[in-house]
C-alpha cells in the first residue's frame, strides 16, 4: 500500500496502529486505491478489512459445467472448491444525492449503464472456512477481499457499490 500511495511504510504503520492520521491528499489516494469514498474510509462501520488477494487468470481456460452458468462462475468454483457458499451478485452503483436527482430528471438509468460499461466484471459472495469474501472476476484476474462484517442480507452495500444476490447459487 505504501508503494502504491508513494508514502513511507512507517506512515502506513502509524495509520494502521492509530498513532497517526493520513492527510486529505493521502485519503484521496487511499480512496482511489480501494475504489471507495473518503466518507467510507472514515466510517467506523467498515465492511471490508482490506485483506486482498489478486491472482492472474486466463478466463478462456475455464469451462462451463455443472451449476456454473458462466466461465466466471467456473473460475470462482475452481478457486474455492471447498466453499460452503458461492453466491453470484448483481452489482450497481450507489448513487449520491446529486446523481439520483440528475438520473431521475434527465435519463433514468444512465449512471448505472455508464458504471456497468466501466466495470462489467462478475462479482460473488463466497463463504469459505467461516470467512466471507467479496470476489471479483475479470478476463485477466480474480480478486478476493475478506469481509470484516458478516453479510446475511440478500442486498448489501460495500463502498460505492450496491450488491444483490442473484436468483441462483453455485454452492450453498
Amino acid at each position: 500500500m505504501a508503494e502504491k500511495m508513494s508514502v513511507s511504510r512507517s506512515a502506513v504503520a502509524k495509520w494502521e496502529s492509530n498513532k497517526g492520521m493520513p492527510d486529505i491528499e493521502n485519503l484521496k489516494s487511499m480512496a482511489l486505491l480501494f475504489n471507495v469514498s473518503i466518507d467510507y474510509l472514515l466510517s467506523d462501520e467498515s465492511t471490508i478489512d482490506f485483506s486482498e488477494m489478486k491472482e492472474p487468470i486466463a478466463l478462456d481456460d475455464f469451462e462451463v459445467t455443472g451449476k456454473c452458468r458462466s466461465k466466471e462462475d467456473a473460475v470462482v468454483l475452481a478457486k474455492y472448491p471447498n466453499a460452503t457458499g458461492i453466491y453470484p451478485l448483481i452489482r450497481s452503483k450507489k448513487l449520491n444525492k446529486t446523481e439520483n436527482v440528475l438520473d431521475f430528471l434527465f435519463q433514468p438509468g444512465i449512471f448505472q449503464i455508464a458504471n456497468y460499461a466501466a466495470d462489467n466484471s462478475a462479482y460473488y459472495l463466497v463463504v469459505n472456512n467461516n470467512k466471507q469474501y467479496l470476489v471479483n472476476v475479470t478476463k485477466e484476474f480474480i480478486k478476493s477481499i475478506e469481509l470484516a462484517k458478516k453479510i446475511t442480507d440478500k442486498k448489501f452495500v460495500v463502498g460505492d457499490n450496491k450488491f444483490k444476490k442473484a436468483a441462483y447459487k453455485i454452492v450453498g
